[in-house]
């Protein structure tokens, strides 16, 4: 019995230790938290303005050239020749057609026919205007020398006169002679319808044979090169597009190519109908496929 009653007093002391350590863990205050390291302060952040934007307006105008005109008959007459066609390029004063010419021709050989006969009755009087100053001045002498009378003498001086006159009336005639001459070449020359300047003939109007008036359209000639684009844009460009300002170019028929161009002239105006200004502009190098009259589309920078 002793040893049981032992027995049990060791198990509750034991019981009774373990209860007291519990209970000083549990009482124990925790530590108190240490202060949280200062955070570092963010990075300032790097601001930049951006560039003002720039948009590009868009206009739209044929391809012109300076030189493009319709060559037009100086007189009527017959068409005789064509000898250049639509399609061929052709030099500055190179003959397109011929008007019949065969009356003009014989005008001009009795033109020159009469000239040289004038030529020669001046010729004439001239010699004979020496023979009459020189029969004056004998009778001058004569008539010092008491072997002529005043009568005679006075004969000879109007004969010297006169043939002065008939000399100086030759010359008129001759000079008239001369200029109709040179009109009838005028008028010869405007049967062979020449081309104005270098370019192409883009069109024929007459055929061999057919008549033709004063005036009558016979071709149209046309440069080719240098070619130029004339547009109109808003009057807000009036200070923004300047002479010698570089524009791009573009043609919906050729996508794949830009050609430049430089800003030759500007309307110093606005159209008060419309509120633009008319710009002319012309292209820079060759123009590879583009070709005078095609629509072509101006790219231009506007700024805000």
């Amino acid at each position: 019995m002793r040893g049981d009653n032992l027995a049990q007093r060791v198990t509750q002391g034991a019981l009774l230790a373990t209860v007291l350590i519990l209970a000083g863990c549990s009482g124990s205050q925790p530590n108190p938290a240490q202060p949280a390291a200062p955070s570092a302060a963010p990075a300032p952040i790097a601001t930049t303005t951006a560039p003002a934007a720039t948009t590009r307006f868009i206009a739209s105008g044929p391809l012109v050239v300076e030189n493009q005109v319709d060559v037009a008959a100086q007189r009527e007459g017959v068409v005789a020749q064509i000898l250049i066609d639509v399609g061929t390029p052709v030099r500055t004063g190179q003959v397109l057609a011929r008007l019949d010419d065969k009356q003009l021709l014989a005008d001009r050989e009795a033109a020159e026919a009469r000239v040289r006969s004038i030529e020669a009755d001046l010729k004439n009087w001239e010699s004979f205007a020496k023979v009459y100053e020189a029969d004056l001045q004998r009778a001058e002498e004569m008539w010092k020398n008491d072997l002529l009378t005043k009568q005679d003498l006075e004969h000879a001086r109007y004969k010297s006169i006169g043939s002065k006159y008939e000399v100086e009336r030759e010359r008129h005639n001759l000079e008239n002679a001369r200029a109709t001459l040179r009109s009838l070449e005028l008028e010869l020359a405007k049967t062979r319808i020449a081309a104005p300047f270098d370019g192409v003939v883009a069109r024929r109007y007459v055929r061999a044979g057919q008549k033709v008036a004063l005036g009558d359209r016979l071709f149209w000639v046309t440069a080719v090169a240098p070619l130029r684009v004339k547009f109109n844009l808003p009057e807000r460009f009036l200070r923004q597009v300047k002479i010698n300002q570089e524009l791009a170019v573009t043609s919906p028929d050729v996508p794949a190519e830009q050609y430049g161009a430089r800003v030759i002239q500007m309307s110093p105006v606005v159209d008060p109908s419309s509120g633009t200004i008319e710009v002319l502009a012309q292209l820079n190098g060759p123009a590879g496929e583009l070709r005078p009259g095609m629509m072509v589309n101006i790219h231009v920078t506007e700024a805000p």
